[in-house]
This record gives structure tokens, sequence and C-alpha cells, in this order.
């Protein structure tokens, strides 16, 4: 099963749940991640369909990295294998927490994309970015223009330099240059990217 369009449809009924259930439904804005990385569960590592499914709406419907880490925990004790023993004994939570930052496998890499990219969607909603695009070797970040700050892509541009350009207009967007086609360097930057906009989010709240 696909992502993309995914998260939408994990997103529309679990509005449909809650307005059954009589709770009242804030509309969030779709955040659009659109990356040459492959991220999906694999039938080899997930063969149930129902239990495939069953993770990517838990991925989907994650608020934060606290729901996300809860997630990972479970996918690692219903399918994953944990990391080889180190020397020393260590306590379990050290084991998942170390888990999590190899995730299960590195059979599962597409699994482990997933994962990331659920937190840079978190990371998103954060920071007001709606979309990202990869251009080739670039990625584009395009701002909610109506909780748009300039100040951000003043200090942004400050730290990257010549490695971003700000294309101000109705639609405003940032071009980062990556300078690679790693999926994983590339996953890491656009985080790296998203974290320093929320510090300078941050900063500007403080």
């Amino acid at each position: 099963m696909e992502q993309v369009g995914y998260d939408t449809y994990c997103k529309l009924l679990d509005e449909v749940v809650k307005e059954m259930q009589g709770i009242k439904v804030t509309e969030e804005k779709d955040i659009q991640i659109d990356m040459n990385v492959s991220s999906f569960i694999p039938d080899e590592y997930i063969e149930n369909s129902s239990q495939k499914i069953e993770i990517y709406q838990d991925i989907a419907l994650s608020k934060n990295e606290e729901d996300l880490a809860n997630v990972i925990d479970e996918i690692i004790d219903r399918y994953g294998n944990m990391p080889k023993e180190r020397e020393g004994s260590l306590e379990e939570k050290e084991e998942k927490l170390g888990a999590r930052q190899q995730l299960i496998d590195e059979r599962e890499k597409e699994v482990e994309n997933l994962i990331k990219i659920a937190k840079i969607k978190q990371l998103c909603k954060m920071v007001n970015i709606l979309k990202i695009v990869q251009r080739r070797e670039n990625a584009v970040f395009y701002f909610d223009v109506d909780n748009f700050n300039t100040e951000i892509i003043d200090n942004l541009i400050k730290e990257y330099r010549n490695l971003i350009k700000f294309s101000p207009g109705k639609e405003p967007y940032v071009t980062l240059i990556l300078n690679t086609t790693s999926e994983d360097k590339i996953l890491e930057s656009i985080t790296q990217f998203l974290e320093k906009c929320l510090q300078n989010e941050n900063s500007k709240v403080n």
C-alpha cells in the first residue's frame, strides 16, 4: 500500500470516528511530502494485510514524538529483531532506545524511512511548513503563508548561507541544496533543517 494518500485516508477515518463519538474535531492542514525515498512496509516483513494497515494507521495518526516512539516500540516487539547483545548487560529500555535509532533491522530500511518521514511531518506542523518536494539534489520547503515569519528565514540564511535560497510570493518557499542522492542523508538533512526552523521559532517566542 502506498504511503502517499494513506495519511489523508487515516485522518478522514479518525475524524469520522470522533464525530460519531461526539468529539469536536479541529481541522488540521494536510502536510505533503514528495521525496525520492522508499518508505513502505514490505510484505516480507509483515505478511498480514490487516496488521500492515493497522501499523500504517498508527504511524499516520501519531500526533507527537511520544506517539511515534510508542508505535516504534510496538513494531519492534511484534515484528522486529532487537540489536545484537552488546558487552555488558543493558536494561530493556536502553535496548529499545538503541533499536529505535537503528529501527528494526538493516533489511527493513523502508520501514525505517516510513518512521523518519512521519517525524518530518510532525516537525513540519510545528514550523508551519505545508509541503516538501525533492527536486533532484534539492529539497523545497513551502511555508504556510498565513503563519509565515520572515525573521526565521533571515536566521536560516545566516546559518546556511549559499546552501539555501528564499523565494517570496503568494506561496513562499525555501530551496535547500542537499548535494546527495543518498536516502539516509536526504532524510537527515531535511530533519536537521526542520529542527533549525523549530529552534528559531522557539527563540522567537521566548
